[in-house]
C-alpha cells in the first residue's frame, strides 16, 4: 500500500484498511512484526478476548499508563481508546504510538469539553484541579493533578483537608469519591455511556436468581447501582477481589470485557455481566474499545499508522499533573 493510499485510508476509515490474506497466520504475524520492530502492544481490559490475549500487557488505566512510561519499546500499539494512547505519547513522547483505529474515543472525556472546562476552572482559582485520566490532552494542561479510579480516592487525600478540589469529569466516580472523603469537592456533569446505563431493576432480578451472587460494581456507576454493590472498585480492583474472594457467583457492573481476565483467573466461577436499561442483550460494551481488532492491529504494525501526534507544548505542560499521579502513587505503593 502506498503512502498516499495510506493517508486517504485513514482520513475515511480512520484505520488502515487493506485485503487480507486469510491464510495468513494474524496472531502469528503480528508477533513476529512487534519482535521485530521492538514493538510494545498494551491491551486495555475492556478489548476484546482475543485483542487482550495477544497484548505484552493488560492493564487499567493506571497500570498501562505506568507500563507506557517505563517500556524500552520504539514503538506502543495501543488497543486502547484515543485519551489512552495520548497519555503513553505524553509519558513517552519519543517514542511511536500508534492506536489501530482513530475513531476509537471516550463518551466521558467528550462530556468534558476544554474551552468549557477552562471557563469553569478560571471561576475557582483557589480550588486544585484533579482531573481524572478519561480526559483529553488539552484538559490534563488545565490540571493540577491527574488520577485514576484505582487512587482517585488516595490522590483526594494525599492534599490537605482544607483544600478545595474541582473533581472533572465523571459526575460517579465524583461523587463517590466525595462520599468517601467527606473533602470539599466541586464536581463536574460528566458521565460514561457505559457506566450510567446499568439497570437496578435488571440487576435485581439477576440477584433473585442468583441469590448468592455477590455484585461488583465500577464507581463510575450510578448511586443506585453502588447501593446494591457488595464491592466497590476500578477495574483491576474488581478483578482482584473476584480472584481472592471465596464467593463462586458475582454479577459484574462494569464493561464486559474484564469477564475474559475474570475467567482466565477462575474458570471454576460464574461471572454475570450486569445488564443494561436499553436493550435486551446481556452485557454492557463499549462501542469505542471494541473498535479495536486483531486485523487493525496487523495493518497499524504492518504500516505505523495512525500515529499519535502532539503538540511538544501541550506534552510540556499535560505531563506534569500526570507524573504528579505517578509519584504519589509510587510513594502509596499503588
Amino acid at each position: 500500500m502506498k503512502e498516499k493510499e495510506i493517508v486517504n485510508s485513514i482520513k475515511e476509515f480512520g484505520y488502515i484498511k487493506e485485503n487480507f490474506d486469510t491464510s495468513i497466520d494474524i496472531v502469528k504475524e503480528i508477533k513476529k512484526m512487534a519482535l521485530e520492530k521492538n514493538a510494545v502492544i498494551l491491551s486495555h481490559f475492556y478489548q476484546e478476548a482475543e485483542v487482550q490475549d495477544i497484548a505484552d500487557f493488560v492493564g487499567d488505566s493506571l497500570a498501562l499508563a505506568q507500563e507506557a512510561a517505563k517500556t524500552k519499546a520504539d514503538i506502543i500499539i495501543f488497543a486502547g481508546v484515543h485519551f489512552m494512547a495520548e497519555t503513553a505519547k505524553i509519558l513517552s513522547p519519543d517514542k511511536k504510538v500508534i492506536i489501530p483505529d482513530l475513531n476509537a474515543g471516550c463518551s466521558l472525556a467528550d462530556s468534558c469539553p476544554a474551552d468549557s472546562f477552562e471557563k469553569f476552572v478560571k471561576q475557582y482559582p483557589d480550588h486544585t484541579v484533579i482531573s481524572y485520566v478519561n480526559t483529553t490532552a488539552e484538559i490534563k494542561t488545565l490540571t493540577d493533578i491527574v488520577c485514576t479510579s484505582s487512587n482517585a480516592l488516595q490522590i483526594v487525600e494525599s492534599l490537605p483537608k482544607a483544600e478545595k478540589i474541582i473533581f472533572a469529569p465523571d459526575r460517579n466516580l465524583g461523587n463517590y469519591i466525595k462520599s468517601l472523603s467527606g473533602r470539599d469537592m466541586l464536581i463536574w456533569d460528566g458521565a460514561c455511556h457505559v457506566h450510567e446505563k446499568f439497570s437496578v431493576e435488571r440487576i435485581i432480578e439477576l440477584k433473585k436468581e442468583h441469590p448468592n451472587a455477590k455484585v461488583i460494581a465500577h464507581p463510575e456507576c450510578e448511586q443506585p447501582v453502588l447501593v446494591l454493590a457488595d464491592h466497590i472498585g476500578s477495574t483491576s480492583s474488581l478483578l482482584n477481589f473476584t480472584d481472592k474472594d471465596n464467593s463462586s457467583e458475582y454479577i459484574v457492573a462494569t464493561e464486559s470485557g474484564i469477564l475474559h481476565q475474570m475467567i482466565k483467573k477462575n474458570p471454576e466461577k460464574l461471572f454475570i455481566p450486569a445488564p443494561p436499561k436499553d436493550s435486551t442483550c446481556a452485557c454492557n460494551d463499549c462501542k469505542y474499545m471494541k473498535l479495536i481488532s486483531l486485523k487493525k492491529i496487523y495493518s497499524s504494525l504492518k504500516y505505523e499508522q495512525p500515529e499519535i501526534l502532539m503538540d511538544r507544548k501541550v506534552i510540556n505542560i499535560a505531563v506534569k499533573p500526570i507524573k504528579r499521579m505517578l509519584e504519589i502513587s509510587e510513594k502509596l505503593g499503588l
